[in-house]
């Protein structure tokens, strides 16, 4: 039950791009870094490694390894992190659409 003190809080609709929200001029980037950093952490999660078999399986620094478990994505190119993906025998498979109005620029999505 609400109380009569309560006041409805003003938000604003998300774009569906946080970095965009916050008008940064690399959004579309930013996403596409982000989502490819949770594909790497999340199968690297499941593997239940530590941070120096990390480190060894991705041929990086144990201080890399921690920025990367730790979600700091933008210190990694897309590049990079589709050289994680493959050296964790993940196949990356890009498909070119025509892009419609309302839709994300670049979409990634983990199948399997």
């Amino acid at each position: 039950m609400m109380s009569k003190d309560m006041t409805p809080i003003e938000f604003t609709p998300s774009s569906g791009n946080v970095f965009a929200d916050m008008g940064l001029e690399d959004a579309e980037e930013l996403l596409t870094r982000a989502k490819l950093g949770v594909t790497v952490r999340r199968i690297l999660e499941s593997r239940n490694l530590k941070q120096q078999e990390i480190a060894k399986l991705l041929d990086i620094k144990q201080p890399e390894v921690s920025n990367l478990m730790k979600g700091k994505y933008h210190l990694f190119s897309e590049a990079r992190l589709f050289g994680f993906l493959n050296k964790l025998e993940k196949k990356v498979t890009i498909q070119i659409s025509t892009h419609y109005a309302g839709e994300a620029l670049i979409e990634v999505a983990e199948i399997g």
